[in-house]
This record gives structure tokens, sequence and C-alpha cells, in this order.
């Protein structure tokens, strides 16, 4: 994989681009505001993928953690320009390359259609599934004001 190279400096990265592609082409992610997303990545640790060459970024990746105990994988998105050519796996190793010397003890990620890539690093279901709850908030709905 020389011809990317992959990094956890944020100030690399091109939010324009990566809000583009998320809020216009990955499910999960469809509509997301410009202001949303980059609350996300001041909040997170955050992964890109640069060509070599052009220095431009070619894929994302952020996680949620508190390096210690919990980690969640989420906004992973490849350019479709570069699919096909190994670069997710290989920012997938990279997160877990970085997330590993932590100690944290499980990474967590919710996929609709990419289990594979995440599988060929070690990423399987849920051993316990019935363990995990979840709780739905209203997306958009008006924040607090005051206390």
């Amino acid at each position: 994989m020389t011809e990317f190279e992959f990094s956890t400096d944020s100030a690399r990265l091109d939010r324009a681009r990566i809000h583009h592609w998320l809020s216009t082409d990955a499910y999960w992610a469809l509509g997301r505001s410009r202001g949303k997303q980059d609350r996300a990545i001041d909040g997170s640790l955050n992964f890109g993928a640069y060509d070599r060459v052009s220095g431009e970024q070619v894929a994302y990746a952020r996680v949620i953690t508190d390096r210690v105990t919990f980690a969640w994988l989420c906004d992973v998105y490849v350019d479709r320009a570069v699919r096909g050519k190994g670069v997710g796996v290989a920012l997938v190793g990279a997160v877990r390359e970085e997330i590993e010397p932590y100690g944290v003890r499980r990474i967590l990620l919710a996929t609709g259609d990419a289990h594979g890539v995440y599988a060929k690093h070690g990423f399987a279901p849920l051993a316990r599934p019935e363990d995990w709850m979840a709780l739905q908030l209203q997306p958009d709905a008006p924040r607090p004001t005051g206390s």
C-alpha cells in the first residue's frame, strides 16, 4: 500500500470533502449538516488516507474513544475513485494498529455492507448480542438550553 499514506493528524483532513462524501454518498450519514460533521470530527480520533503523489485525501475514518476502555469505529469512507485498491482494508488496519496499544478491550462498529473488509482484521458479529442495548434518540431534536 505504498501509493497511500495514513495519518491521524486532524489538521490534514479535508473537512469539506469528508462532509461531501458522507452527506451525499454514505447511507448512514445522508444529509448530515457540515456543522454536525465538524463537531463529530472535533470530538473524535480521525484517520485520513492520502495519495502519496498528490497529497489528496482519498479515505476517512473516525473513532470515538476514551483511549482506555471503549472504541467505536465509524464514518469509514473510501472515495469511489480508489475503491478496489485495498485502501479500505489498509485504513481499518491503521485504525487497529493505532488503538491496540491503548489496551482497549474491543472496538465496535456497525456496517450494512462491508463485513468482509472488517473481517480481514478480526471483526466478527457480537458474541452475545442479547447483552447489548441501544437508546434511539431523536437526531434533530432541539438541545435543552440552560440547566
